[in-house]
């Protein structure tokens, strides 16, 4: 399990992998070639991760955010330090708050 900022990232064992994934919605990749887990609305900085693989989520419109990686990579933020993963596949969690009547992902 790892922790960079406001984004959880959890190693999944290939057997856990929903069945049916689709591609996360957005870009797959941004103007530097990384794949963006979260972009601060505020700041601009973006966690991300260097490296090929793919970002998906599990069919549905709240279906979690899955990372496979088949060659490994990093997790990388301005104001952070880098994260190395191995090959495999990642469940990615972003932080929530609650706010009076809601609950929203935490905002950068």
């Amino acid at each position: 399990m790892y922790r960079q900022g406001d984004v959880l990232i959890v190693s999944l064992d290939e057997s856990a992998v929903p069945a049916h994934l689709v591609d996360a919605p957005g870009e797959p990749r941004d103007g530097k070639g990384r794949m963006v887990l979260a972009l601060g609305e505020v700041t601009g900085h973006a966690h991300a991760v260097q490296g090929p693989g793919r970002l998906m989520r599990e069919a549905g419109a709240f279906g979690p955010m899955l990372l496979h990686l088949p060659e490994g990579g990093r997790v990388v933020h301005e104001e952070h330090a880098a994260i190395p993963l191995s090959k495999g596949w990642y469940r990615v969690v972003r932080q929530r708050e609650y706010t009076p009547g809601a609950v929203r992902i935490v905002a950068d």
